[in-house]
């Protein structure tokens, strides 16, 4: 790899496979810039149920112009109500052609700290950034992606049931996998990465290996 050239990660994953987890440890450690792709959604499903009158595209590209990273840490933007209400958020085009361009553009030009970027979402390792110099999709059965999205919201107090969240976890899959604009897909060149019986340590340490074995080639 030109060792002057940007590293480029690209992963794409269902919800709660632990594609979020283990795409801020490889940025950290390859001093890469990290987006949830995801959180952009979640942000902009926020606002539209907390300011239903004010909501519209005008409202929205504004704050997209004026999204820092550090905007995304939002822990309302974890809920479950978001979560769902950020999938259809992201069907409808207009909203995704904004959403997409600020993608780009993190993914081509980051902060000139950063040696590269690496996003994770749905469409990334095809439609963000389809020369990627390492794809992945990440995954994991949908028993232990749900009860991961329950631990996780219940650290956060959230008064919910894993029942619930399995649910939604079902819904999600059906609204992400279904969609006619970007749907959640494997491509053929993205290195599949089951994540249901590995901790994150020996998941970080299996991309590592491949990464690794890209940047040394």
């Amino acid at each position: 790899m030109n060792k002057n050239k940007i590293l480029k990660i690209a992963i794409d994953s269902p919800a709660a496979a632990g594609a979020g987890t283990i795409a801020k440890a490889i940025s950290k450690h390859y001093n890469l810039c990290y987006l949830d792709t995801g959180k952009i959604y979640r942000m902009i499903a926020f606002f539209h149920l907390k300011y239903p009158k004010k909501f519209n595209y005008n409202f929205i590209n504004k704050k997209i112009r004026s999204l820092k990273l550090n905007d995304l840490q939002n822990k309302y933007f974890l809920s479950d109500e978001v979560g769902i209400h950020a999938s259809k958020i992201a069907k409808q085009k207009k909203i995704r052609d904004l959403v997409h361009k600020y993608q780009v553009n993190i993914a081509y030009n980051p902060p000139k700290k950063f040696k590269g970027s690496c996003l994770d979402g749905r469409d990334i390792t095809y439609k963000i950034i389809p020369d990627a110099d390492i794809k992945f999709f990440i995954t994991a059965n949908i028993k232990t992606r749900a009860l991961r999205r329950y631990k996780e919201l219940k650290s956060l107090k959230k008064k919910i049931s894993y029942s619930e969240v399995l649910k939604s976890i079902k819904k999600r899959d059906k609204s992400d996998f279904q969609r006619k604009i970007s749907p959640l897909k494997k491509t053929k060149d993205s290195l599949l990465i089951n994540t249901s019986n590995l901790t994150k340590r020996a998941c970080f340490l299996k991309i590592k290996k491949i990464i690794d074995r890209k940047i040394n080639n």
